[in-house]
């Protein structure tokens, strides 16, 4: 552990002394509130998980599709594609607002989490952690993986945009 972050684990304005039997029952409730808090910002983070997985499984079935239907010149005329390409489009733009959203559930809910840390002996999530991996600045000690969910959907979007286009037009 480098003192960095032994110094940024342990909160100093919370003593052995605070534990004492008159606060004690305060002292749990904050502890219980605190683990079923960061219990609740991990179910966001499974929940994101779930939903790129959900998408990345579609936008593969699509592509399958696709070139199914590619090896076959269709009958009808290449303008009917844009129907589809419009949805196509509005899946990736939700699936992009549904990371997004996530990403700022759960950044407020680690804002709390680090809050709640703050009556607690130690700070391991909000501060010693987030300090030990250099505050999300240095990209080969952490780089969050928001940085590249974000990227999934438009890059998607551009390929179903490229292939219209070359449908339309070649």
């Amino acid at each position: 552990m480098t003192d960095d972050v032994g110094s940024r684990l342990w909160n100093a304005g919370v003593t052995p002394a605070a534990y004492d039997a008159a606060s004690e029952k305060y002292q749990n409730a904050i502890l219980e509130q605190y683990k079923i808090y960061v219990e609740m910002a991990d179910r966001i983070s499974a929940r994101r998980a779930l939903t790129n997985t959900f998408f990345l499984t579609l936008n593969t079935s699509v592509f399958s599709v696709i070139g199914i239907f590619w090896s076959v010149k269709p009958v009808v005329t290449s303008w009917w594609l844009l129907v589809p390409l419009l949805a196509l489009l509005a899946e990736c733009a939700a699936w992009f607002y549904l990371v997004r959203s996530y990403r700022q559930l759960n950044t407020a809910k680690y804002q709390v989490v680090g809050a709640l840390e703050e009556r607690l002996p130690a700070s391991p999530y909000w501060r010693a952690e987030w300090v030990a991996l250099g505050e999300g600045r240095d990209r080969s000690r952490y780089w969050p993986l928001t940085h590249l969910e974000q990227w999934i959907p438009i890059t998607f979007a551009a390929i179903y945009l490229l292939g219209a286009v070359v449908a339309v037009f070649a």
